[in-house]
């Protein structure tokens, strides 16, 4: 990623909307979220689910697992309504 700007935006510890783009320590690519609290085919509990940015969403060969600790930068900030904030609230208690 030389020569690229990357905006430094406050990462925070409430999981990110849908649509944010981050870029995740172990992965040389930026990734956008489309799923949070998923659950992998071996039962693991992720805190999101995402695809390569800015290809979108592949195949599920593609899909990237990961948590929040493991965000190093978020890039773009999805959209955020009363009902993501709802949402984020329940999200949060699993």
């Amino acid at each position: 990623m030389e020569n690229i700007y990357i905006p430094k935006l406050p990462i925070g510890n409430e999981l990110l909307p849908i649509g944010s783009v981050v870029f995740v320590e172990e992965i040389n690519q930026s990734l956008m979220i489309y799923g949070r609290k998923q659950q992998q085919s071996d039962n693991k509990l992720w805190d999101y689910v995402a695809c390569p940015y800015p290809h979108g969403n592949l195949s599920k060969e593609y899909n990237v697992f990961f948590n929040h600790n493991q965000i190093v930068h978020l890039l773009f900030k999805g959209f955020e309504t009363e009902d993501e904030l709802e949402l984020r609230k329940k999200l949060f208690e699993l």
